[in-house]
């Protein structure tokens, strides 16, 4: 077992895009969810040692200083080396008493949910962007492990703008940026609009690529200089075991995926589990492709069959892929071919096939 995630569904505002567990704050429904969180971790949790934990929203930030410091006390009961522990924040809702108690309880990477600089995207995504000077305040208290969340491809966006973003946050000078494409979707205050053309997608992404030409790009969304890659999302793309706790939160534990309710109210209530699923050998082999591709480096096919006793190229149809050169194999890894990253989602279609 390597990570837990865990997920704080309490926002000061609701961003029109956002599909995710999320309700406004409520004092109340805070400290009732703290209760039935720790009590799920006193459940769930078995004593292992963990590597990673990541505390994600909703917007854990908002809440109160009483209120984080018993979500912490609350996961001390997790054994951790501290190999990486993030917290979600939004910069409207972040102070330096907040940070310091951040660093008092032993965080070490922050990711911060910055999105646009453009104040017509900030506008549609129903965002503020303020306190830019307490990134300079992390990496004071010595918090310098920092992710950036930036959107792109929003409606009515163009290369301008987003050249505009990008170079604000490369002024910022972090070590880590995530980069998402805007997906539009269902029951958000954004379901009635459609995507941009996906020429224009795809023209915005290769400028993120040369824009981020020096960060290392790890991953299809991911970009970070060289030893800040985030630990905890590599546990998902390596298809390992983690824990999750908290309202919509899922897991996977030997074998079985399990997501938690939706319902804070159910949540608060004690029902947690809403879906367990028993993974199969098959789909246990087709996620580790699907998880494992979205990384540039790819699939360490001497680990695949060490962990599934099969050699990978028994188990896909890979070959015409390879003289396709859609997919490469070099130095025993097999990845997609960086030109097709973008398509990588018509690559593991076929990769998987029947």
């Amino acid at each position: 077992m390597k990570a837990v995630y865990v997920h704080i569904p309490f926002c000061n505002k609701i961003c029109s895009y956002c599909d995710f567990c999320k309700v406004y704050y409520n004092k109340l429904w805070v400290n009732n969810y703290l209760d039935s969180l720790s009590r799920e971790i006193d459940q769930r949790y078995h004593g292992e040692m963990i590597d990673t934990i990541y505390i994600g929203g909703g917007t854990p930030s908002s809440l109160d200083i009483d209120e984080l410091k018993k979500l912490f006390s609350i996961l001390k009961k997790i054994k951790t080396n501290y190999k990486e522990f993030t917290i979600e924040v939004n910069l409207d809702s972040l102070t330096k008493e907040k940070i310091d108690l951040f660093k008092e309880n032993k965080i070490n990477r922050v990711s911060i949910g910055i999105e646009s600089f453009d104040e017509d995207n900030l506008t549609f995504l129903n965002r503020k962007l303020t306190n830019l000077d307490l990134i300079n305040y992390l990496k004071q208290v010595g918090i310098t492990n920092i992710n950036v969340d930036l959107i792109y491809a929003l409606p009515n966006e163009n290369l301008k703008v987003l050249a505009n973003d990008l170079d604000k946050i490369l002024e910022l000078d972090i070590p880590h940026i995530s980069t998402y494409s805007l997906i539009i979707e269902p029951n958000t205050k954004i379901s009635s609009l459609k995507n941009i053309d996906e020429d224009l997608d795809y023209e915005m992404y290769k400028m993120i690529c040369d824009k981020l030409k020096d960060y290392h790009h790890y991953e299809i969304s991911n970009f970070s200089k060289l030893g800040y890659e985030s630990k905890h999302n590599l546990t998902y793309w390596h298809n390992l075991n983690y824990y999750g706790f908290g309202a919509s939160a899922s897991g996977y534990i030997n074998n079985i995926r399990y997501t938690n309710t939706k319902s804070i109210t159910e949540y608060i209530n004690n029902f947690h589990e809403i879906e367990h699923e028993i993974i199969n050998e098959r789909t246990d082999m087709e996620n580790e492709v699907i998880l494992g591709l979205r990384l540039l480096e790819g699939i360490d096919i001497t680990k695949f069959k060490a962990k599934f006793n099969k050699d990978i190229f028994s188990v896909f149809n890979i070959e015409q892929l390879l003289k396709d050169k859609k997919l490469l194999l070099y130095n025993n890894y097999l990845k997609i071919n960086p030109k097709y990253t973008y398509t990588s989602n018509n690559i593991l279609i076929n990769f998987i096939g029947d």
